[in-house]
């Protein structure tokens, strides 16, 4: 059946004429289910925990749309938490995680390999979903890439320029790269787990890579990208990994060889055409429509969404958007979107 998967084949670097689509935050916000599941579950930590409740928000898109890829209902802070940091939602804000900004604070965290009692909710809802997912339908698992989930560790929240994090990196530098190192062991550790659940694919989110620049990208959005897919590879030759260096720019360039990543998922900051000359030369390019169009729809949307999949027609691609779907979404634009794209 993995032969006849199409976001499997994409990866595989076949051509197709109307190539797989899923979609970032696919289970979530804009969809009135999720949020009826959400409410059950009580707050959103306890929902990506609860292992059967998080399988059926995940499910929830593939029965209404049937995308041809499920991503997995978690988030990329589970491994700090499993760590032992302090970590809590604050509805309307986002993530709350106690700071990790002195050598006494990293200390009080656990090892890369004592994460899997705490992340074993996580293993059950892949194992649930292999079980539930329609057969053409792949499963995607995925974790924060180290830097950043680093700038949430370091800042305790989302930043808008990670500023907290650059100040620890240039100020205790020996502490900074031992941040990224266990974070590196330990993405290592949970996406292994996750492939041996069930996962066919896994994602490696890097959401602030763009703030990085010079030398300090290659250091800590690069190679701890290139160490966790060599550690993947060696203990799971076949499983493919998409990377998401977002807002990479020039950066985005070679980055599949060097990192040995078998996808590159795109920001829309860059057009499907540079990408097209610089990127899917060498590697199935995920992405890359602007997540505004599925608030606004209309013809805007159908005629971008045209121009995307001609644009990266001669090579192997995956639809995507360039970023997460937002809360305002449409869910009838999703719709069209796929209509779209599979019939326009």
């Amino acid at each position: 059946m993995a032969e006849t998967k199409k976001l499997l084949k994409s990866l595989n670097g076949d051509v197709q004429t109307i190539p797989p689509i899923w979609m970032m935050r696919q289970a979530g916000r804009y969809l009135p289910e999720y949020r009826a599941t959400r409410a059950q579950a009580g707050d959103f930590l306890s929902l990506c925990y609860n292992s059967e409740l998080a399988a059926e928000v995940t499910l929830q898109p593939i029965r209404r749309f049937g995308f041809d890829a499920a991503i997995m209902f978690a988030d990329i802070l589970l491994i700090p938490d499993a760590l032992g940091a302090d970590l809590w939602f604050v509805t309307g804000e986002g993530p709350r995680l106690s700071t990790t900004t002195t050598e006494q604070d990293f200390g009080k965290l656990v090892h890369a390999d004592a994460i899997h009692d705490h992340l074993a909710p996580i293993y059950e809802t892949l194992r649930i979903l292999k079980r539930e997912l329609p057969a053409e339908t792949a499963l995607i698992g995925f974790a924060g890439a180290p830097w950043t989930v680093a700038t949430y560790m370091i800042a305790g929240r989302g930043t808008p320029d990670q500023a907290p994090a650059h100040r620890l990196k240039a100020e205790n530098p020996a502490l900074f790269n031992a941040i990224i190192g266990r974070l590196t062991n330990a993405t290592i550790e949970y996406l292994s787990k996750q492939i041996e659940a069930g996962a066919e694919v896994v994602k490696l989110f890097d959401s602030w890579a763009g703030s990085l620049k010079g030398a300090d990208f290659t250091n800590y959005a690069l190679e701890p990208t290139r160490k966790i897919i060599s550690a993947l590879k060696a203990r799971h030759p076949n499983v493919p990994v998409i990377a998401f260096p977002r807002e990479a720019g020039d950066g985005y360039i070679g980055f599949a060889k060097a990192t040995g990543a078998d996808c590159v998922a795109l920001d829309n900051s860059v057009s499907a055409q540079w990408a097209v000359d610089n990127i899917q030369t060498e590697v199935c390019v995920q992405g890359n429509l602007a997540p505004q169009h599925m608030v606004t729809g209309g013809q805007p949307l159908i005629d971008e969404v045209l121009r995307i999949r001609e644009t990266f027609s001669k090579g192997p691609h995956i639809f995507n958007l360039g970023h997460g779907i937002t809360p305002d979404a449409n869910p009838d634009n999703v719709a069209l979107m796929i209509d779209t794209l599979r019939n326009g």
